[in-house]
């Protein structure tokens, strides 16, 4: 038989679909697998096994198999000192501190109850948030932004937001009403007027409506009436409704100079779009400034609309007439009791829902997609996070925009990023920063780039792009500019692994962890899995693997460069509950601790284990095998019939990291081995800092030591010979581990017969 090497110098493709198996001709196929399970892909090409979990903290909670999510935990960094970790579950939040001097995890406190946590378990999957300081800032379209507030350093409060308020009339005024600097929308048809039973300042005035609009739940919410809010205190009808109107009564300032007079004649003509005045309905003028040579006192006053141009010109006759005629007098206000089309409701209400999505960008705070505009964006003004209020449109005052493509696409999410991105159920979008300048009311504008929509979890820039799950949750795209087109394109980055999207609930980045400097994407799957995307894109390396392990992980974070999850886990009495873990490069094991009250071999392990939990011990170098909690004496595992010395040992459950390659293929004289029967020889690995591995199910613990043989194993870097026999047509290498050390596998050369 014919014999050759096929030497497999890189993985840095990582786990391909079950679709590449005849791709022998492609780049892809050398240097990608079948199953990278439990592993990590090295930036030099190699694999290394995946961290380990050390135990945290049990939750009280056990597992429902019918919700998603029950816990979802997030990061919140004040400082490089100062961080937490925030445990989001059925109205409730468990808040931990990340210790500075060694970052160690303890529990600080919980909020409870749906005053402080309005979020029910339904909901954890589609919370935004964002922070600035000791604020951090929770989105959903169900109820009003809540802001997690810290207090000091172990103490936090939740409260709803509110918006700054200004008070209109004095304070001997009778009918002062402080009012929220909020945002309003025209909710109503488009014709649907307001007839106000009078402009004058004052409670128990009433709106009626021309058709049905208002219900009981319109009691406490304000309307923007011209340029007046009045806020609403009683509810006749679904056509009247009561207010309170504020001092200065009801009118509406017009754009600046909207007068004009003619020489020789007292006719004031008024630009005033959609007035809905006729001829003959009273009219009151205030803070009209002289024109045309007739005086404040003259041009001002109650009139009677004497001739109407058009929808948005009148005329009323002041009785004096101009010298010369003028165009101006300053920002005028009208007030009448004609019918108005010219009203907003608030924004943000339990009737219309609330923002959805939320971010910082450029010293402003961003809010996004309630129920009633799901296709809106509003900027609070400049560095005044809690000022919504519009104003005149000067460059520092809040922003207020739609999408306007034609669809109302819910917005879940807005990215600060080199632009300020906006992901809706339908498409991508971004609002341009201009480098030159900040974005202004004047600038603002949103631009629609791709089509494919996002799902609820959340977008992560990472490595020059933002990545997203499209909102089928079938595809990672990659939104990245490109320079030369001037715009934003998505990349299919999940293309070759197809078969690890399945849906995500949670995603989280990773740019530079476990003592590392690669990035990588974490992906929480409802299985309980964990899909993991690796970028260069200066390299033009990309690649996917897939974690495990026994129970499930349920949520994700990361803090800095820690990476933490909650993870399902039966501790051995036949119940799934919740726990936070750490992954860390010391912890050989999942749901694993480092032991030092270790007895003459035996460990207390009950503040974790029940009786019947099946775990495995080792200790240094040195693996003692599985024991089952409780055999021997309650609450404890016992090691010393095989070393009763030990004192100090690693408690864990084992996972099982796995790299299977494609079937060996290669071209010769340019034909392929495709569907021949061949046999694998021999493999030889190329390890480091490695301990125990297995080809194809044939064990090996390595051994590397010298002739005195009191002194501990240690870890094998070089190659390792392993022979096989077995003939097939589609021979593959798996490589895998019996014992939990350590493993890093460089690359292998398989040498083949056929």
């Amino acid at each position: 038989m014919a014999k050759v090497k096929v030497p497999f110098n890189s993985f840095q493709f990582g786990e391909l679909s079950p679709s590449f198996t005849s791709r022998v001709d492609t780049q892809l196929y050398q240097a990608g697998a079948q199953k990278v399970r439990n592993f990590l892909i090295l930036g030099e090409g190699g694999v290394k096994k995946r961290p380990g979990t050390e135990f945290i903290y049990e939750f009280p909670n056990t597992r429902d198999d019918t919700k998603p999510m029950e816990i979802r935990i997030e990061p919140f960094i004040f400082s490089d000192t100062e961080r937490y970790i925030f445990a989001f579950s059925n109205e409730k939040l468990d808040i931990f501190t990340i210790d500075n001097s060694d970052d160690s995890v303890s529990y600080t406190m919980s909020l409870s109850g749906s005053a402080n946590c309005p979020w029910t378990t339904a909901k954890l999957t589609e919370l935004t948030f964002a922070s600035s300081g000791d604020v951090t800032f929770i989105c959903h379209t169900s109820f009003m932004p809540k802001v997690i507030r810290r207090t000091s350093v172990d103490t936090f409060v939740t409260e709803n937001f509110e918006f700054e308020t200004i008070q209109l009339g004095a304070d001997t005024d009778a009918h002062v009403l402080t009012v929220p600097k909020q945002p309003y929308f025209d909710f109503q048809p488009q014709g649907m007027t307001l007839t106000p039973s009078s402009v004058a300042e004052g409670t128990g005035r009433t709106l009626t409506a021309s058709s049905a609009y208002f219900t009981s739940s319109h009691v406490g919410k304000w309307l923007l009436i011209g340029s007046v809010p009045v806020y609403i205190t009683g509810y006749t009808s679904s056509t009247v409704v009561t207010v309170t109107i504020p001092d200065e009564g009801l009118y509406r300032e017009l754009a600046p100079d909207s007068a004009e007079v003619f020489s020789g004649i007292s006719f004031v003509r008024v630009t005033m779009a959609l007035h809905n005045l006729e001829v003959g309905k009273s009219v009151t003028i205030s803070r009209l400034g002289p024109l045309g040579g007739i005086t404040q006192g003259q041009i001002e006053g109650t009139f009677t609309v004497s001739q109407i141009i058009d929808e948005n010109t009148f005329e009323y006759n002041c009785t004096h007439s101009a010298n010369s005629s003028a165009i101006g007098g300053g920002s005028m206000r009208v007030a009448t009791v004609a019918p108005t089309t010219e009203w907003y409701e608030q924004s943000y209400s339990s009737i219309r829902g609330y923002p959805g999505a939320v971010t910082f960008f450029e010293g402003r705070l961003w809010f996004a997609g309630t129920i009633g505009q799901p296709d809106h964006v509003w900027a609070s003004k400049s560095n005044e996070f809690f000022n919504f209020s519009i104003g005149s449109g000067a460059a520092n005052d809040a922003i207020d925009i739609a999408s306007s493509f034609g669809e109302f696409s819910q917005i879940r999410h807005l990215v600060s990023n080199r632009d300020l991105q906006v992901f809706s159920a339908s498409s991508e979008s971004y609002i341009p920063a201009v480098t030159s300048a900040p974005i202004t009311p004047a600038t603002a504008l949103i631009k629609r780039q791709t089509p494919f929509g996002c799902s609820f979890a959340r977008p992560q820039p990472f490595d020059g792009a933002t990545l997203y799950t499209q909102a089928s949750g079938e595809m990672l795209g990659s939104f990245v500019y490109s320079e030369v087109e001037q715009a934003y394109n998505t990349q299919n980055v999940s293309q070759t692994a197809s078969h690890l999207m399945q849906g995500p609930l949670q995603a989280a980045a990773i740019k530079g962890g476990f003592n590392r400097s690669e990035s990588y994407l974490f992906l929480v799957n409802p299985d309980g899995s964990v899909s993991i995307f690796y970028s260069s894109r200066g390299d033009q390396k990309a690649g996917w693997m897939k974690w495990d392990t026994p129970g499930k992980f349920h949520s994700i974070c990361v803090v800095d460069r820690q990476l933490f999850t909650v993870a399902v886990r039966d501790e051995g009495d036949g119940t799934n509950r919740y726990y936070l873990e750490e992954f860390k490069d010391d912890m050989p094991m999942d749901f694993c601790k480092y032991r030092t009250n270790g007895v003459a071999g035996v460990f207390d392990v009950s503040d974790q284990y029940a009786n019947n939990a099946k775990v495995k011990i080792v200790s240094g170098t040195d693996y003692l095998g599985e024991y089952t909690v409780g055999e021997v004496t309650t609450g404890k595992v016992d090691v010393s019939t095989v070393k009763d010395s030990v004192t100090a040992a690693y408690v864990g459950y084992q996972f099982n990291p796995i790299l299977r390659t494609l079937p060996i293929d290669i071209f010769i004289s340019g034909d392929s081995l495709t569907g021949r029967p061949r046999k694998i020889d021999m493999v030889t690995l190329d390890l480091l800092d490695t301990l125990s591995v297995a080809v194809n199910n044939k064990n090996m613990v390595l051994r590397n030591v010298n002739d005195d043989f009191s002194l501990d194993r240690a870890n094998f870097t070089g190659k390792k010979e392993f022979r096989l026999i077995g003939l097939s047509r589609d021979p593959v290498v798996e490589i895998t581990q019996s014992v939990p050390f350590g493993l890093q596998l460089n690359g292998m050369v398989v040498e083949v017969s056929f």
